[in-house]
């Protein structure tokens, strides 16, 4: 393609300019004003986060962990809808604390409550919608929110993306038992739909691996690779 007038005009003067020899000047001795109004201003952001921060997000914070008392009591006798929607005593439930307290790491935590109870009452689209916005982070939480996006589109009989999501996370987990656990459900999963060279691979990982004593499915594992490997 031809090249426009006015383009070739700005590349001629580059390269006008590129052959004089000036000295370089400091962006603060070129623009004093312009850089003294920039860290104004990032002044003004830091100084606007700070106040956002202990204003606003902190009691925000305290607000939420009071609030998630309920919910949390009907997680653990394992009355998920109670605890999604309307855990009694005036109290919200998990699918409105997670919105309400979006900015806050109790919101965070009320993103995987949610999806848990999602999960388990069979709402798998609003379980990954609630699990795909919870922010995981640590030795643990990154592999168990794979692994609950991997049991909710096991539960849709989509088993590509719940095999992709065993894999990550078990690639993601940090802790021997976590690996574990994922790896042997990758493994079955593949067994499931017949591939029993990639079901070896996966079991082979946990012997190899994660060598632990102390977890069951580690010291059962011989009895799975012998169950997919080829017949000598």
């Amino acid at each position: 393609m031809a090249k426009r007038k006015s383009d070739q005009a700005e590349i001629v003067e580059a390269q006008e300019v590129s052959t004089v020899s000036t000295p370089s000047i400091p962006i603060w001795e070129k623009n004093p004003k312009l850089v003294l109004y920039a860290l104004g201003g990032a002044a003004v952001l830091v100084a606007g986060w700070l106040l956002y921060k202990y204003l606003v997000v902190a009691p925000q914070e305290k607000e939420a962990v009071s609030a998630m008392w309920q919910a949390e009591q009907q997680f653990g006798k394992d009355s998920f809808q109670l605890a999604l929607d309307n855990p009694g005593g005036g109290f919200e439930g998990f699918a409105t604390l997670a919105d309400k307290f979006s900015a806050t790491k109790a919101g965070n935590a009320c993103n995987y409550y949610a999806a848990i109870c999602n999960l388990q009452t069979g709402n798998f689209d609003n379980a990954i919608q609630y699990m795909d916005k919870f922010d995981g982070a640590g030795d643990v939480l990154p592999a168990i929110k794979y692994g609950v996006l991997g049991d909710c589109y096991s539960e849709k009989q989509d088993f590509a993306k719940s095999l992709d999501y065993y894999e990550k996370a078990a690639d993601a987990a940090k802790v021997d038992v976590i690996a574990i656990y994922y790896l042997k459900k990758l493994g079955m999963l593949y067994e499931h739909e017949g591939k029993k060279e990639e079901a070896l691979k996966a079991y082979e990982r946990i012997r190899r691996d994660h060598p632990n004593a102390q977890v069951a499915d580690w010291r059962d594992i011989d009895k799975y690779i012998f169950r997919v490997s080829p017949a000598k």
